[in-house]
């Protein structure tokens, strides 16, 4: 099988020829172009996940060996986590070359989160079949690369740590408000308040309420901390 220049691409992105370009076409395929003489990517996205989470568990056991379970848990999690993958994708343009049905391309299939979080998975799973684990988590831990050294920071529930920092200081918990809602219905963007009862407040953009509830309450928990 002879790989398009855009499919070609990506493999000089992600630093892997595949022996099997089928795998590569399939892993971009999304279901919205599936058809009974074309697999779409959903099997390899849950092969890929699996793949992907036991080189993450054995990454965040190496980095940090005296971390008790509970602290590798959220690195972890944060690691593997569809927001991570989605990120990993848009470092290679993979939505560059993804195979998207025509209502889904007309609806930003291309930038949606979830779906770049999944064929990144199905990415990982096309390698793994296409070489063996070696290969496959070689190429995870490069595309993750200071991700998995700097994830103590990203694994924090702000709003937890919000919340914490509020009651022990006898204030009520923080609310969150939708200051604003902009874009198309296909990629809407949230600004969102985090705010104290004692008066303090940070706004977060981001592509959905959690996200956007999650930066608000970081940026206000770092203010409130260096004060």
């Amino acid at each position: 099988m002879k790989l398009s220049a855009e499919l070609r691409a990506l493999e000089k992105r992600l630093g892997h020829h595949f022996d099997a370009p089928e795998l590569l076409v399939r892993a971009v395929t999304h279901s919205s172009m599936s058809s009974p003489t074309r697999d779409d990517n959903q099997r390899l996205e849950f092969l890929g996940d699996r793949v992907l989470g036991l080189v993450m568990a054995e990454a965040v056991l190496e980095h940090d060996r005296n971390a008790s379970e509970g602290q590798l848990a959220p690195r972890f999690n944060a690691l593997v986590r569809k927001e991570t993958c989605a990120d990993v994708a848009r470092d290679v343009a993979l939505g560059d070359a993804l195979k998207l049905g025509r209502s889904e391309m007309l609806s930003g299939g291309r930038r949606k989160q979830a779906l770049l979080g999944d064929a990144m998975e199905a990415v990982i799973a096309a390698v793994y079949k296409d070489a063996g684990f070696e290969t496959a988590k070689a190429l995870i831990l490069r595309l993750w690369g200071k991700r998995i050294t700097t994830v103590e920071a990203d694994a924090r529930d702000a709003k937890t740590s919000l919340q914490e920092w509020a009651q022990a200081r006898g204030l009520q918990p923080p609310k969150y408000e939708l200051v604003k809602r902009s874009g198309p219905d296909h990629a809407p963007v949230f600004t969102i308040s985090a705010r104290l009862d004692s008066g303090e407040a940070e706004e977060a953009t981001a592509g959905n309420k959690r996200l956007a509830e999650q930066a608000a309450a970081k940026a206000l928990l770092t203010r409130l901390e260096s004060a």
